[in-house]
């Protein structure tokens, strides 16, 4: 299942960003869909990096 996980995750940050190197290359502006898969992928980033962080402080025993 977390092997599953990590190639999805990879496999969306890599079409994100390759789709926005692109579009900035070309000076066209970004779809919406592609701004709100950006932003999704950032805040899913943005929450496994503070749940871990937690976790690793409680198995350490600090919190």
């Amino acid at each position: 299942m977390f092997e599953f996980a990590a190639l999805s995750y990879g496999l969306l940050a890599s079409i994100i960003l390759s789709a926005a190197q692109r579009n900035r290359t070309l000076a066209r502006p970004h779809p919406p869909l592609l701004l709100y898969m950006g932003y999704l992928l950032c805040g899913m980033s943005a929450g496994l990096a503070l749940a871990l962080g937690y976790l690793a402080l409680t198995i350490a025993g600090v919190v």
